[in-house]
């Protein structure tokens, strides 16, 4: 079970409230929904939901307290950025029901040192951040770590399946991809520059054809004539 985190929210009249009045006002706008529940339009002090997102991601639980009135379990399904400024503009809560399973996205925790990176100088090769999950809500965490440790020599790697799950919780994919490996570096070719003594001779030796060429068509000329 993961830290509680509590975010003070309140709600909002679409019909008489713009959204862009009450971003120009320090609120982030927001909607709260789910399966089996009406929903609920809300704004949120924008330093307040920064500040949680960081915590929470997408992947924890958080008590949303509706206008002081009505706590609610929701995660955080979707967040919209200005595309050119970045800001966020909008919210997506989803209301879980705490006694039936959800499926979501718990991010990924690289820890540790790999073996064939540190002594053999090899490359680490992610293929995932995440990994799609489904648990019952009170399951949920922050994260799932991944122990490099295991990765000792070329050719190693970490599937679906390598993974300790928390209890509670299982794979959604039934596949069994790699998750992570470690591979030989691939050496670079170094590129020889040419010396100036190479590029004089290179220079000397063009010239030296040009002229023959020059040559040549003139003596074949006098021929003609």
């Amino acid at each position: 079970m993961t830290t509680q985190i509590k975010l003070n929210v309140q709600t909002r009249d679409v019909k008489n409230s713009k959204a862009k009045s009450i971003r120009i006002d320090g609120y982030v706008p927001a909607v709260v929904y789910g399966v089996g529940f009406d929903n609920i339009n809300i704004k949120i002090k924008r330093h307040d939901f920064v500040h949680v997102f960081n915590l929470a991601g997408e992947s924890n639980l958080i008590d949303l307290n509706i206008d002081d009135k009505k706590v609610i379990k929701v995660i955080i399904k979707d967040v919209q950025k200005d595309v050119i400024k970045s800001d966020i503009i909008h919210a997506d809560f989803y209301q879980v029901n705490m006694d039936k399973k959800i499926i979501t996205e718990i991010p990924l925790n690289f820890i540790g040192e790999s073996l064939a990176v540190k002594q053999l100088g090899g490359t680490v090769i992610k293929n995932m951040d995440n990994l799609e999950v489904e648990c019952l809500p009170g399951d949920l965490v922050s994260h799932i770590d991944i122990d490099l440790g295991r990765l000792r020599i070329f050719g190693d790697l970490i599937r679906l399946n390598d993974i300790k799950l928390p209890q509670g919780m299982e794979l959604v994919s039934k596949t069994n991809e790699v998750v992570i490996s470690v591979t030989e570096a691939i050496k670079e070719e170094k590129i020889i520059q040419p010396t100036d003594e190479i590029k004089e001779e290179a220079l000397a030796k063009q010239t030296k054809t040009t002229t023959d060429n020059v040559g040549k068509n003139k003596e074949e000329q006098e021929k003609k004539k």
